[in-house]
């Protein structure tokens, strides 16, 4: 029989790596989008042909059960969200609104519709926030210090009330930072490996950033999204932490994607006020021995590969952009 799994936020980055990885795995992918004159599909359009897109909202509970009961999935993946820090800030009862109450719409249809689909949450680093202590791992208390990180929360929760009330097979992944080319520009390290690209190419000649001591655990979202479907396929469902174990200044992250490019980061590198967070999380870096443990999962993708593969393909991109004009 060939399995079903349905994929909100199928057009971000994790999404579109996920779907990849289970099209591969021969599972027929179901991609959720919210209906807006503005959908990117930039990001499968390698695969689009290959997957069925169905027009959902986590705001719409009714959306929700009807594509659960017309596309009968036996796996969920929920990586929908508004998943931007700083836009928590401006916009945080609409965070709210899908980052957290959004899950619950989602489990409560599985519950109606069928009970035996399994579930998964992508939960964040940013549930840790103000680190209670370092490396983080499945019992270290949240701190959240965002209004994304608060929804977060509330999130991971409701999936462990889901599953400890009704019994679903509905897991939690604490993500920490993973990135890839695939990552919105607003991103960090994107942010980076796209200025990197400008300067070099001759485009830009300066790089604003805000706090250049926040340090983060980051991976690679390909090896990320693999967990993700490890964890749907264990008999019992819990909670996992994927991290690398490593953690990475913003300068370091500048150090390194503008030395591969030759170029001394510290005469493009403005720190700019604007992008200062009111609350900052200063450092966090996860514990996945568990994820190591229980799943066999590793990251496959180092932090000096991870940062090459970006400026090599944000120069790709520029310079392809360059020959369209």
């Amino acid at each position: 029989m060939v399995k079903r799994a349905l994929i909100t936020g199928i057009t971000g980055q994790d999404g579109s790596y996920l779907a990849g990885f289970l099209l591969e795995k021969g599972y027929e992918v179901i991609g959720m989008v919210r209906r807006t004159s503005t959908v990117n599909f930039d990001r499968i359009k390698h695969i689009q042909e290959k997957v069925t897109i169905v027009p959902g909202d986590l705001l719409d509970q009714v959306s929700l059960i009807e594509i659960l009961q017309k596309h009968q999935p036996q796996e969920v993946y929920n990586l929908a969200a508004q998943s931007f820090v700083p836009t928590s800030w401006n916009q945080p009862v609409f965070t709210g609104e899908v980052t957290a109450l959004g899950v619950t719409r989602i489990l409560d249809a599985i519950r109606l519709v069928d009970p035996t689909i399994r579930f998964y949450q992508a939960s964040s680093s940013e549930c840790f926030g103000k680190v209670r202590e370092s490396p983080q791992n499945e019992k270290t208390p949240f701190y959240p210090r965002s209004p994304y990180g608060v929804a977060k929360v509330y999130g991971h929760w409701i999936t462990v009330n889901y599953r400890e009330s009704y019994g679903l097979h509905a897991t939690s992944g604490i993500l920490f930072n993973h990135t890839s080319p695939r990552r919105g520009l607003e991103f960090v390290l994107r942010k980076i490996t796209h200025g990197v690209a400008l300067i070099k190419l001759g485009l830009a000649d300066e790089l604003h950033l805000g706090n250049l001591d926040a340090c983060r655990d980051i991976g690679f979202a390909g090896d990320y999204v693999k967990a993700m479907w490890m964890m749907l396929q264990q008999k019992e469902p819990d909670n996992y932490v994927i991290a690398t174990g490593e953690t990475h200044s913003v300068q370091e992250m500048c150090e390194t994607a503008f030395r591969y490019a030759s170029l001394d980061w510290q005469k493009y590198v403005v720190q700019d006020e604007r992008f200062m967070r009111p609350a900052e999380v200063d450092y966090l870096v996860g514990d996945a021995t568990k994820a190591r443990e229980v799943l066999g999962w590793e990251p496959m993708v180092s932090f000096p590969e991870l940062v090459r593969m970006m400026v090599d393909a944000d120069s790709a991109l520029l310079s392809e952009e360059g020959g369209e004009d």
